[in-house]
């Protein structure tokens, strides 16, 4: 596992992982312990542990990324809304050190703001959303 980073070996297809979209810069993949249905993940290919160990070319070159998910997410599922979190350092609980967006979808009537309680999901219900999610 390059830098013994779980997310640089799910970007890298080392670590099964539902991916539901990638590209050269950034794979998008479901949450293994989601706060709603369709919580992803979006992660840059390239390891820098924090936002502000990215340079400006990849924050520049992942936003847009993020918002293509998170476009897609509002369309496919029956959200009407998202949360996009990015933490930083273990008391913002940033958990894995390598640069992620959190991408939770939201419903009318159901926790909002910061409300990010989570529980674990089954392997066969991550699987089955990831299809259904899956983007070209």
């Amino acid at each position: 596992m390059k830098n013994d980073c779980i997310f640089c070996a799910i970007a890298a297809g080392e670590i099964p992982s539902c991916k539901i979209w990638e590209d050269d810069v950034a794979v998008a993949y479901l949450d293994i312990n989601p706060c709603s249905p369709g919580h992803t993940l979006v992660v840059p290919r390239e390891h820098v542990r924090g936002l502000l160990d990215a340079d400006d070319a990849l924050l520049a070159a992942i936003v847009p990324r993020v918002r293509k998910v998170a476009a897609h997410l509002k369309e496919k599922l029956p959200c009407d809304g998202f949360n996009i979190l990015q933490n930083n350092g273990a008391c913002a609980g940033q958990s894995v050190f390598h640069l992620h967006f959190h991408i939770v979808p939201r419903k009318d009537g159901g926790p909002g703001g910061l409300s990010f309680a989570s529980s674990p999901a089954s392997p066969a219900a991550l699987q089955e959303l990831a299809a259904r999610l899956k983007m070209d």
